[in-house]
């Protein structure tokens, strides 16, 4: 991890079933969440600052309702991220959420639902840890500036995530994909 950063990584589970499929489900998140910080580009305004990011381990139904609520799409996602930092300006240019009475800067919460996550790893072959940790490492950098809304964009985060990951010993999740590009 990056010297000057240090991430405190409150882990909420609130759907049991993150635990009993994976006992070591909240220590796998911090993991991810660390590494993320560590190799992402940090803002400016929080390079030597302590940060702070709750990860919310949770059911389909809860992120149903927040994604109903927040994106106004009545379904569940695999995870989704409410960035503490501004939005829409570049993420070495974003302001922090005021910082906590400790001084750290909040980065903002990152949710994953059980049900779609197992879902997609069982589809796609993953074991569910890996595919919790990418997640997690995809939540983190949302939370940190870093899009997929055009092409340039998605594949500057991809990228970063596939390295990320790499890191922690998981395959590239987008390689089947560019394969299929390159053959077309």
């Amino acid at each position: 991890m990056s010297r000057r950063n240090r991430l405190d990584v409150e882990v909420v589970v609130r759907s049991p079933r993150w635990v009993k499929t994976l006992p070591m489900s909240a220590a796998l998140t911090r993991k991810a969440a660390r590494l993320a910080v560590a190799r992402a580009r940090v803002p400016r305004c929080a390079a030597d600052a302590k940060l702070e990011a709750c990860i919310v381990l949770a059911g389909d139904r809860f992120v149903r309702s927040l994604n109903r609520r927040y994106r106004h799409r009545d379904r569940p996602t695999n995870v989704l991220s409410f960035a503490a930092l501004e939005s829409g300006v570049a993420p070495a240019e974003r302001a922090p959420a005021a910082a906590n009475a400790d001084g750290a800067v909040p980065l903002g919460d990152v949710i994953v639902a059980f049900e779609t996550a197992a879902k997609e790893a069982a589809a796609e072959g993953k074991r569910l840890a890996h595919h919790l940790s990418h997640l997690v490492v995809h939540g983190m950098l949302h939370l940190l500036g870093y899009d997929h809304q055009n092409a340039a964009a998605a594949k500057t985060m991809e990228r970063l995530e596939a390295r990320i990951l790499s890191e922690l010993g998981i395959a590239d999740p987008y390689a089947k994909r560019r394969r299929r590009t390159i053959r077309r």
